[in-house]
């Protein structure tokens, strides 16, 4: 199939390209950093002028639509840019979708359930969005069901739930994974959420789901995520354990910052039955992948 990755220059974007290259379909990637190279567009999804050159020239069969303002942090900060990208960008990438009769997948995010301790279920959980994020990825979600049911756009809705993978982007702003593993590799100190919980799925599993929607017919969510439910502290003990520290000389145990969620856990069921994939890699595995990842980086030394 004739692919476009709109957002192919994130964490996700790349992996999912790269998935896609190598499983035979035709990848255009999509961003708005400057690129020089075969089948590379630079565009803005707000500029839907630049957007129709791109889907003009590739005539996609799928669109994934990735490219978003993401992070509490972020869209508390710029409220107005987190509604012009998440909105606005989507209504754009729709439009055009429908014109070159492209399906539509849409990223949308875990955050939209908000606080919501009991199992996650599609189909039966009402959201509750919590913070901005949430908020601008759950109104995406009802404009692209809307001009499902009203003016023929075929689509699918994804509700990411903690990817990682080793190639990944380090700093600050990652997840908890990722700056555990960055700041105990350099035997700094961390802040650990009190009570927190999540289902970490690495992305060469979460690749294979989301290539798998692009042949459902009928529009539907779909979490994607791991059935592994683990407390932060544990992900913090598993690192600080492969990494040869003790967690208690470098963890700060702290309650949970205002806004965020608290536990996410996802039922995969729908993910599993109809598209076909149960995750293969382990937390423990993941973890290990990625550790190994950073300490080819002589900025991360081996502290064994």
């Amino acid at each position: 199939m004739k692919v476009l990755v709109i957002g192919s220059q994130g964490n996700v974007g790349h992996a999912l390209v790269k998935h896609l290259k190598n499983t035979g379909h035709n990848v255009t990637e999509c961003d708005w950093h400057p690129g020089y190279r075969p089948n590379y567009y630079q565009a803005d999804i707000t500029m839907p002028l630049d957007l129709l050159k791109v889907y003009d020239c590739v005539k996609p069969d799928v669109v994934y639509h990735l490219a978003a303002m993401v992070s509490r942090v972020t869209c508390e900060a710029a409220p107005s840019l987190a509604v012009t990208t998440n909105l606005v960008g989507v209504q754009n990438v729709a439009e055009l979708c429908k014109k070159f009769q492209a399906k539509m997948i849409y990223f949308s995010t875990s955050e939209v359930y908000g606080n919501q301790p009991e199992e996650l279920v599609e189909e039966t959980t009402i959201p509750q969005p919590n913070n901005r994020y949430g908020l601008t990825k759950y109104l995406g979600e009802k404009l692209v069901e809307y001009e499902v049911k009203n003016h023929g756009l075929k689509a699918v809705t994804v509700r990411p739930f903690m990817f990682y993978h080793e190639d990944e982007t380090h700093g600050d702003h990652r997840s908890a994974m990722i700056r555990f593993i960055e700041h105990l590799s350099k035997k700094e100190k961390i802040d650990v959420h009190l009570g927190s919980e999540r289902a970490w799925l690495h992305l060469d599993d979460a690749v294979n789901a989301l290539e798998a929607l692009m042949h459902i017919d009928e529009y539907r969510i779909f979490n994607i995520g791991h059935s592994e439910y683990v407390k932060t502290e544990q992900v913090a003990e598993l690192i600080a354990k492969e990494l040869g520290v003790k967690l208690e000389d470098y963890a700060n145990f702290i309650q949970l910052p205002e806004k965020m969620t608290l536990i996410k856990r996802p039922n995969t069921t729908l993910m599993e039955t109809l598209l076909g994939v149960t995750p293969q890699i382990s937390l423990e595995q993941g973890i290990k992948r990625v550790i190994a990842k950073f300490k080819q980086d002589q900025s991360f030394p081996d502290v064994k």
